[in-house]
Order: structure tokens, then sequence, then C-alpha cells
């Protein structure tokens, strides 16, 4: 019975689910940006966070280790910014998401959802109690981290948003975009007040200078203009109107330069330009940083040099100012100026603040950069470079002309280029992967890199019977043998003239067949010869015995396990399959529209199985020939496929980012396996079929293991059903809330799977609540009519094992139960029908002071989105006049706490600095810090002497 249920159900005995184990060989992506973080009190400069993949890794490049794993989920991280204080990090993903993760132990409990695509830029504010992101989908939304919920949504820019800062001082956000725009928006009344318009191209950075006083911005060309920002105080009039200036063509450039405003008239600020700095690079700018304490500037364009510019201080420059005057006073009396000449005047211009420091050359173009300034004066830089590789340099600002020294580079953990090339060892411990420009085996269960050898660019490789050799093809037509006890190369074979695309090893393995693109399928015997170096030792070679010439190119080569046959694809997009013994042809597989780009026979030699570039799987019989089933396997080229071991499944994988499980008797698709962000170039898989190994365009290498969970097929549907539902809302428009007009600021949630499930769940909830009432009514009415008590009605078995709580006391669990960042999305989806039982639910709430501030939020969240139709609603006037009463003598009493318990801090923090005799809290560490100083210079002092 139960076996017929399962077979009913799609199971299978040999569908075993594979899961993903691992993601290595990556330093950090090329989407995401690297940031300087501290680890538990760590010094500063040592650890850096950098993307990779949906993961973001914390590396030690003092040690070359990696020391945390911030883990995601499956989407690829886009944008990282630490806290003000250290201790958190704000990861943005491709899909909109943004999570805040502990750096202590690296968990997430914070997660906004409010983007429709990838995150491109996040900034904390001062106190790290707001978050700001921007994002490709033009939106910046503003976030509350302490109630863990969005505060609003701001709308106005016209691309992707690139760059975003505060102005802490007055409570205002700078937004810069790809439109070439630069907007300032007040957050108290969250409205857009000015747009600059001074940039020709995208604007791709900013910051700010001089304590919020001027602002860099960075374009597309090799100037980085500056902007002086002056506040205009309340009160102040600006001055009579000036009449609208007609602007002339010939006008329009110069104009747009000084940063003419859409209003012909300023409010809260004037920002005028203050003139330009000039780099030295003529592409645009990708990376503009400052430390903390904006001192020191930084800034690259696309290529491996990155500019260093020093920021002088006030003082610092009044001195260069002093000394110019004193020059041109020494100038004016040498030129025999008399008394009756004026004093001459120096003018201040912007070379004289902001100094170009040093030029750096990194070893490859740069993706992103960070920069600190330690006490000691010093500049430390972290550059993520485009070829997987973190590169660190220390730069002395103090010295007249510095040179930066380059203090750490990480690249042992992975490949610089993309890896085209896997290999499994027999023995199924080791993985050989091989790249543009080295070979490493990996250690499978450690996943540390045993040996790295410098190689040329690979397209194929086996390990040599015995596992103590690999044999690489390279696409300049070369065989290379490497020795893995030596890490050394043994030999080197011209092989093909032109790329030698594939090879494969004899099932009788004592050779291997490789085939390139000068259209020849070539024969090779494995020898040992004496090695003239040693003399004694023999060493592996290969020794060329038969040729087969074909009229195309030779893409893929395949001997069937019985070694009977030789299966070759060719450009024409055929399939050729030859005799082993006689290289007499048998059969020809045709039927792709593009070329076969990859084929496997299976185990027992009956099926040949051939992926190609038109995204066709095809599986044909290896008797006749004939086509059993054409499959539509990906949404682009199928890279590669091979059979797992001893079965008739087998695995593809695709540019199309996914790795895909068929059956070839049933043909029947049966898993995907998501998790690269980029093409899928080639997988392996291992002697045993418990583990396969793939690689991508997004540099990683991913290592997936068979479960022992098997998988239903209906289910695995059914998931890609839900999957398909929840990116269709992701595509979906915002929620519209009635009776508003679309302005600058709209609602910062957008709608999810999980904001969908926690409206269901919240009215299965009012509806139980419903039932236990009518319930409750019906024993009230029957007691009555009796004239005594009878005894209660069954309680609904949820409310007991919620320890038989009431049923409007479980409305209340449900909704606490809801995420903070989705709680106005999931009320937004709620019917009306369910509105009004919430707001009698939530009167009771609040005199019974139940989570007054949870309530207090629901309620005018709901009062504001169904306002019209809550008061034309005569049942309802009663229930909102008793909730205004309840409402504001709760909050009232509310406040009046917080406020006696601040008094009552306030108090203690008085007393205890009186009697302490010292400042409190930061006061107190700035003096501890103070007097470890002083001390520190004292024992310098004693130690001199002595």
């Amino acid at each position: 019975m139960n076996v017929n249920l399962w077979l009913a159900m799609g199971l299978t005995k040999q569908y075993l689910r594979y899961v993903s184990s691992a993601v290595f060989g990556v330093i950090g992506n090329q989407k995401a940006n690297i940031a300087f973080v501290t680890l538990r009190g760590g010094e500063k400069g040592r650890y850096v966070a950098v993307g990779a993949c949906e993961h973001v890794f914390i590396w030690d490049v003092r040690k070359a280790e990696k020391v945390l794993i911030l883990e995601g989920k499956k989407h690829e991280v886009t944008y990282l910014c630490p806290s003000p204080d250290g201790v958190h990090i704000a990861v943005g993903y491709e899909d909109g998401g943004v999570r805040i993760f502990s750096l202590l132990n690296g968990e997430s409990n914070i997660s906004f959802s409010g983007h429709k695509s990838a995150v491109s830029v996040i900034k904390y504010d001062a106190l790290g109690a707001r978050l700001v992101t921007g994002s490709r989908d033009t939106d910046v939304i503003v976030w509350d981290i302490i109630n863990e919920c969005g505060l609003y949504r701001l709308k106005g820019h016209k691309d992707a948003i690139t760059q975003i800062l505060f102005l802490e001082s007055k409570n205002l956000l700078i937004t810069s975009s790809k439109d070439s725009f630069v907007k300032w928006w007040d957050l108290d009344t969250q409205h857009c007040f000015k747009t600059m318009v001074g940039h020709r191209t995208e604007v791709w950075g900013m910051v700010l200078l001089n304590q919020e006083s001027r602002l860099i911005t960075g374009s597309a060309d090799s100037e980085l203009r500056a902007w002086d920002i002056q506040y205009i105080e309340e009160g102040k009039e600006v001055g009579e109107p000036q009449e609208k200036k007609v602007r002339t063509l010939l006008e329009n450039e110069e104009e747009d330069e000084e940063g003419l405003d859409e209003e012909p008239e300023e409010r809260i600020l004037s920002c005028k330009k203050a003139g330009s700095v000039l780099r030295e690079a003529r592409d645009r700018v990708v990376s503009l940083v400052t430390d903390a304490k904006a001192k020191v500037l930084a800034c690259h364009g696309l290529d491996a040099t990155f500019e260093v510019f020093t920021v002088l201080s006030e003082e610092e420059v009044q001195k260069k100012m002093d000394k110019k005057l004193k020059k041109a006073k020494k100038k004016t009396k040498s030129q025999g100026g008399g008394e009756d000449v004026p004093e001459p005047v120096v003018e201040r211009k912007l070379k004289d603040e902001i100094q170009k420091l040093a030029n750096i050359k990194a070893s490859s173009k740069i993706r992103s950069m960070d920069c600190l300034l330690v006490p000691n004066g010093e500049m430390k830089v972290a550059l993520l470079l485009q070829n997987n590789t973190v590169e660190t340099y220390t730069l002395k600002t103090s010295e007249k002309n510095p040179t930066g020294t380059k203090t750490s580079r990480l690249t042992l953990s992975g490949h610089r280029t993309d890896v085209r090339t896997l290999a499994f060892s027999s023995d199924n411990i080791a993985i050989l992967s091989a790249s543009g420009e080295t070979v490493k085996v990996w250690n499978r269960s450690t996943l540390q890199v045993i040996r790295t050898m410098g190689c040329e660019y690979a397209l194929c490789s086996l390990f040599v019977p015995g596992d103590r050799q690999i044999i690489l093809g390279t696409k300049s037509g070369k065989i290379q043998i490497f020795d893995l006890a030596s890490g050394s190369l043994l030999e080197t074979t011209d092989a093909h003239v032109g790329a030698l695309w594939s090879m494969c090893l004899a099932p009788d393995q004592r050779g291997i067949v490789t085939g390139g693109a000068d259209k020849t399928v070539k024969f090779w015997d494995f020898e040992l010869i004496k090695d003239q170096d040693s003399g004694k030792n023999k060493r592996l070679t290969v020794k060329h015995t038969r040729t087969l010439q074909l009229d195309e190119d030779v893409l893929c080569v395949r001997y069937s396990p019985d070694q009977r046959l030789l299966a070759v694809s060719l450009l024409d997009c055929t399939v050729k399959i030859f005799y082993t013994d006689t290289l007499k042809f048998f059969l020809s597989l045709y039927g792709h529209k593009l070329p076969v780009l990859c084929l496997d026979i299976s185990h027992d030699s009956a099926l040949i199985a051939t992926g190609s570039a038109d995204r066709n799987v095809k599986i044909w019989g290896l008797d006749f020939g004939d086509c059993h089933r054409s499959m539509f396997a990906h949404d682009d080229s199928v890279m590669f496929l091979q059979f797992v071991p001893k079965t008739h499944l087998f695995f593809t994988a695709g540019k199309d980012r996914k790795i895909k499980q068929w059956d070839a008797d049933k043909f029947e698709h049966i898993q995907t396996l998501e998790g690269h962000h980029r093409e899928v170039w080639c997988l392996a898989i291992s002697p045993n079929g418990d583990h396969i190994v793939s690689s991508s365009h997004d540099k990683s290498l991913r290592l997936w293991e068979r479960t022992r969970e098997p998988i239903i097929l209906e289910e695995e549907k059914e998931m890609e059903r839900e999957a398909e539902f929840e990116e269709s809302l992701a595509k979906g428009d915002e929620p519209v809330v009635p009776g508003e007009a679309k302005g600058e600021a709209e609602p910062a949630g957008k709608k999810t799977i999980e904001t969908v499930k926690a409206a269901e769940q919240i009215m299965e909830a009012i509806e139980l609540y419903r039932e236990e009432s009518e319930k409750l009514e019906e024993h009230r009415a029957a007691c009555k009519a009796v004239g005594k008590e009878l005894p209660p009605p069954k309680m609904n078995p949820i409310l007991v094992a919620f320890g038989n709580i009431s049923p409007s006391r479980y409305v209340l669990e449900v909704i606490k139960k809801v995420r903070s960042s989705e709680l106005e999305v999931s009320l937004l989806v709620l019917p009306f029908p369910y509105v009004p039982d919430l707001l009698k639910l939530f009167n009771g709430y609040v005199q019974q002071g139940l989570e007054v501030e949870l309530v207090c939020r629901c309620l005018f969240f709901l009062l504001r989105v169904h306002f019209g139709q809550i008061s034309s609603n005569q049942m309802l006037l009663s229930v909102i006049d008793e909730l205004r009463t309840n409402t504001i003598s709760k909050v009232r009493e509310i406040r009046d706490v917080l406020g006696f318990n601040s008094a009552g801090l306030q108090f203690l923090q008085r007393e205890i600095e009186s009697k302490e005799d010292v400042m409190f809290f930061a006061d107190a560490t700035d003096r501890f810090e103070e007097k470890k100083r002083k001390r520190r210079k004292r024992e310098r002092a004693v130690l001199t002497v002595t």
C-alpha cells in the first residue's frame, strides 16, 4: 500500500536530492564594493569585507585568512556598508533586499525588502539608527533600524542611484544618479527641495568635506567638481526675486556648469560651484571615497591606478596663503613699488585646499576601494580588483612626496580568470581546476588548495590513472603534463594547430584521445621514459599513435565505456560515431540547429546525450542512432553534459546560470541546482556520484553533495510554480494607498511571498476569533434560556496549543509574529471586511495596555489607508470615538513613564559625575585614552633618558 502510494507520488529509488555544500575559489565578486571593518576591537585596517556571490567574506589581510562568513540565501551581494559603531554591517542584494549582520557572531536578525532591483548604495546616519538605500530601480528608501520598518520611499530620479550622503546637522539627504542630477531632500518634509543640473553626464560618486560645507562630485570626465554649501538662516530674506532670465544657447552650458537650479530662488541652502580638481585619468570615476574625518580623498577610474588627494585644514590653508602673500609682497618690493602701490591680493583657489598626494598603480584593474586614516597619519587603502584579488596599500600622508607600499595580496584561494575545466581524482578526494593562467588542485573535504601551478590557457583536463599526474589541453593546442608531488611541469607537447577543445581518457586507461580546431582527432598512449634531468627516475609522457582527419573543427570527443566506439561532435552541428579499432564511420547524428558543445555516453554504452548551443538536449540510441527524445533544456547554450556514473541520469550546465538533472530513460527533468550568478562553464561528477563541482564566470567553484533525501517530482514542480509567483510579485507595482496621489514620498515596503503569507495568517486568526466569539455568544444565550450555567464550549486546539489563551489574545500573538519591516504591507494586503474586527480588537488591547506601541502603529496605518471607508461606516463611529479617547490617555501614560525614566537616568548621571569627578561615557573614554597616551609618552621619555 505504502509502496504504491510512494510510486503514485512520483517517488523513485534513484532520485536523490543534490544540495549546495560549499562555495570556494572566490575572493571577492565584481558587483559589490570592498569595506574596512573591525572585529571585536581588533586593530583598524586589518579586516576587510567583500561580497563573494551570495555571501560576505571577512578577510584578515595580514594572515590572508578568511575569518568570518556572513551567509546569504541565493541572491548576489551588490553593496556593503559597515555601521558607525563597527558592530554591524548592512548588506544589499541583487533582488533589492537588505540584511543587517552582526560582526560579533555573523548572525542576521534584521532584513528589509523594498526595492524591485539590485541595491546600488547604502548609507547609515551618524547614530546608526537610520539606513538609506538606493537602487537600480531609481528609488531611495529610508529605513528605521530600531523599529525595523521602512519610513518612506523617495522618488524623483530617472536612473540608477549611485551615491547617498547624509547632512546630519540639518537632517538633509543628497542623492546622485546616472540621470546626471544631484537631488537634495528635506527628510522632515520628505520632499526634494533642490536639483543640481550642473553635470552633463552620469554622476558616479560624491563626498562631503570641510564639516559638510563642501561637496565633491565625480562624473564621466577627468574633473572632480567642487561645490560650496551655504545654509540660509531662517527668517533671513533672500532678497528681491529677480526676473527670470531668458537664456541663449551659448549661455546654457556656462550656466549649467555653475549649477543653475530648477527653482528661481534658493531655499534652505545654496550650492555654488567652487572649482574643479583635475584627475590624471580621462575615464569615468568608479569610486570616490574619503576617510572618516574627510582629511584624505581617493578616487579611481576604469584602469589600474588610483589617485590620492589631501584635504588641508583651515589652519594649513591660512599658513599657505600667508606664505603666498609674503612672496607677493617681496616680489612687489623687488620690482621697485613705492608707498602708493596697493598691497598685493592673493586669491584663494581650490588647489590650495585640495592637493594631489600620489598616484598608485595596482596589479590589475580596480573594481572598488576603501580607505582609512590611522592615528599616526598613515593611510590604509583596500582595493578589490577585477581579477578576483584583494590588495592593500599604505601611504604616509605626512611625507612630501609619499609612495604607496603594497602590504598584502589575497590570491591563493582563487583563480584570477574563469575556470574552463574541472576534474575529479579516482578516489573522489582531489578536485582539479584550471583557468587561463593557473591550475589548482583542491582537497574536496577541506576545500584547501593543495597545489597551484602555472599553466597556459586550459580548456580540458584529466587525472592520469594513479592520480599522481594531471594532463591539460590548452587553447594553443598543447598537451601539458604536471607532476602533483613536486608541482612541476613534466612535459609540453604540441598536439594540435589551434585550440585543443576536448580530451578523453581511454576506458582501458592506457592512453587518451584529443580533438582540436585543426579538424583532427589524435590518439595518444601513455609511456614511461627516463628523465634526462635525474637520469635514473622515469617520467610520464604521451606518444602519438593515430590520427583521424575530419572535415570540420572538432568540439568534443568521447569513448564509449566498452571502448568499441568513439563519438566526435563537429562544428557543422553533427555528431559522427566511428569504430575505435578501424576508425571506420558508423553513425551520424544530426538534428541540432547549432554546434554540439558537449556530449556523453552512458555507462552501458546504450545511450548518448548531446547538448548544443541551440539550448536543446537530445538523447540518442547508440545502436541505431535514432533520437529518443529532444528536450528544451536551458534558456541559453548548453555548455557541459555528463552522466552520473552507473546510471542513466545526467547533469547539464548552461549559460543561463543553472545546472539541471535529467532522467534519460523517462525523459524527465528531475531537479535544478541554482546558485551560480553568471554563466556556468563546466562541471565534474565524482566517480562515486556523490559530489559535483561546477565553475562559473562569477569566479566561484561550487560543490554539490548528494543527500539521502528523496525527490518527489510533484513537489519540485510546485516549488517551481511558487518561485515563478514570487518573481511575478517582485515585478508587480507597489501597493497603492487609496486617496493618496503619487508624489515624491511613498510607502517603503513591497509585496512579497512573506507579506502575503503574513496577511493570510492574520485573516485566519480573525476568522478563528469570529468563530470562537460566535460559540461564546451561543453558549451565553443557551445559559440564559436554561437559566443555569452550562459547561463551556470546547476550545479550539490552536488556542489550547498557545496555552489556553483567549481568541482576541491569539490575534495579537499572530500580529506580533509578523516581521516589523513587513507589517505595513501585510496590513495593506488585508481585505477591508477584516478591518472592523481589528479596530474593535485594538480598542480592547489599548484598554488593557497590551503592546500599545505596536497596536498604535497598526491602527494609524489602517486609518490612513482606509480613511474613506472607515469614516463613512456608521457602525464604526463609536469604536473610533472610544479608540481616540483610550489611545490618547494610554499614550500619555507611556510618555510620562518614559519621561520619568529619562529624568531618573539623567539624575543618576549627574550624581555619578559629581562623585567620580569625571564626565560620563564618551567623555570618560576620551579622558582614559588621553591618560594612556600621556603614560606612554612618560615611559618613552624614561627609556630615552636611561
